[in-house]
């Protein structure tokens, strides 16, 4: 199946995997360790973030380490940069009009 990645991060868990491995790669154990999950569940969410090429693994020894793909998030970036556009420009408006109505109240 066909993953992308608005659907790794539609999962919280998924998220806050992201947030874990964003400062150091990490072993599946060393993530399992912060959450009330097994190791099989969170060796699920990081497949599907492997699939969605958010995370990539890396081989060191016996262990394999997982870290994130920065590039793969510029996308996600790219995608909501059209809606920060649509939300600055309406709080600018937003405070001219309570510029304007303290104005009038002085």
């Amino acid at each position: 199946m066909r993953r992308d990645i608005f659907q790794a991060i539609a999962d919280p868990t998924r998220r806050a995997i992201i947030a874990l491995i964003a400062l150091q790669a990490m072993t599946p154990n060393a993530i399992a360790e912060n959450f009330n999950s097994t190791r099989q569940a969170v060796s699920k969410h990081l497949r599907i973030l492997t699939e969605c090429k958010l995370v990539k693994q890396q081989q060191q020894g016996r262990e394999i380490y997982y870290s994130l793909q920065i590039e793969k998030m510029k996308e996600i970036d790219k995608w909501l940069e059209q809606y920060r556009k649509i939300w600055e420009t309406r709080f600018n408006q937003l405070d001219k009009v309570l510029s304007t109505i303290k104005k009038q109240k002085k």
